[in-house]
């Protein structure tokens, strides 16, 4: 099913666009591994996050980490429906402008 082209102005900033691509084909992927791979520190990483999170387009969780002796938990994100939504809406009017 082809999605509803939508331009969305909270998903077209470049971080945001970049980290919903990753996130698009994933179940889910761990905060570290997306922040080595789209190369941004972790407080950009984060505050990118928290602001898709805050619209609905992304859900985090957090558990206790196998690979680690300390109390450190790891982090991972995933793309909610909606935000799966509001991503395929907005390559749909990508494309459209781009006259795909």
């Amino acid at each position: 099913m082809r999605a509803e082209p939508r331009f969305d102005e909270a998903i077209h900033a470049p971080t945001r666009l970049r980290l919903c691509a990753m996130l698009r084909p994933l179940s889910e992927a761990d905060f570290a591994a997306i922040a080595a791979t789209l190369e941004l520190s972790e407080a950009n990483l984060s505050k990118t996050v928290r602001n898709l999170v805050e619209i609905g387009y992304l859900v985090t969780s957090k558990q206790a980490s196998p690979q680690r002796a300390d109390a450190r938990q790891t982090t991972t994100i995933k793309l909610t429906a909606q935000g799966r939504r509001a991503f395929d809406g907005h390559l749909a009017a990508l494309r459209a402008m781009a006259g795909e």
